[in-house]
């Protein structure tokens, strides 16, 4: 069986049924579990430092109607945080560079943070659909235009995170192919090209954790646009 790059990116199954919903269940076991004492331990004190410091930040461009979403939003960082670096581990699977998956978490949120608007102020949510001062001809092509760029708005969400995660992991395999392959015929260019792939790998980290915060973040904008 001849394997390709982009298997990586395929759906493990076992008796036919799909592990994408396993390895999204797998990281919340990783967050700290309520009980009589909280702060047991370095870790768990390093955790709630860490959620408590992401929800101010998404929090933060928000009014006090949108701190609602506070816990909504704040689970979703999580979640995505912690998939991405996990997906980073060897013979892990990335649920997150799946378009399938990230739409489903994009489209339904989007989707809330319209029927808010249009729900609480219809017409100031309508009126981003028109700039101040539009000449009368250009009208008609302005919001036809405005009204595209509101609904590429969730696949705009969805293919940024699926596009950086798997030119990453693509990016990391190709390196360390080529790592391999040169050891036995150039050790000097196999250590030169295993001193890139660990500076990849902390590229990768840094771009797992900012893409996780700017999906979020993207979501609080469009909330704040509607309230």
């Amino acid at each position: 069986m001849i394997l390709t790059f982009f298997d990586q990116f395929s759906t493990t199954y076992l008796l036919g049924i799909p592990l994408i919903l396993l390895s999204m269940l797998l990281p919340t076991l990783l967050l700290p579990t309520p009980n009589n004492r909280w702060i047991t331990n370095r870790l768990s004190t390093l955790q709630l430092w860490t959620i408590n410091t992401i929800t101010k930040q998404l929090m933060t461009p928000l009014n006090k109607p949108g701190h609602k979403w506070a816990l909504i939003l704040t689970s979703l960082m999580m979640l995505l945080l912690m998939t991405n670096l996990l997906g980073l581990l060897p013979y892990t699977f990335t649920p997150t560079t799946q378009l399938s998956m990230n739409m489903a978490l994009a489209f339904p949120l989007w989707l809330a943070t319209l029927l808010t608007g249009l729900r609480n102020q219809p017409t100031t949510s309508l009126g981003h659909l028109l700039p101040e001062g539009t000449p009368t001809p250009l009208i008609p092509a302005l919001i036809m235009i405005e009204t595209i760029s509101l609904f590429i708005r969730p696949l705009a969400l969805g293919v940024r995170l699926t596009a950086n995660l798997t030119a990453g992991h693509l990016l990391i395999q190709l390196i360390s192919t080529a790592t391999i392959t040169l050891l036995p015929i150039m050790p000097t260019v196999s250590i030169l090209t295993a001193a890139i792939l660990l500076l990849l790998t902390i590229l990768e980290v840094a771009v797992a954790m900012i893409q996780a915060y700017v999906f979020v973040l993207l979501l609080s904008l469009y909330l704040q646009e509607n309230i």
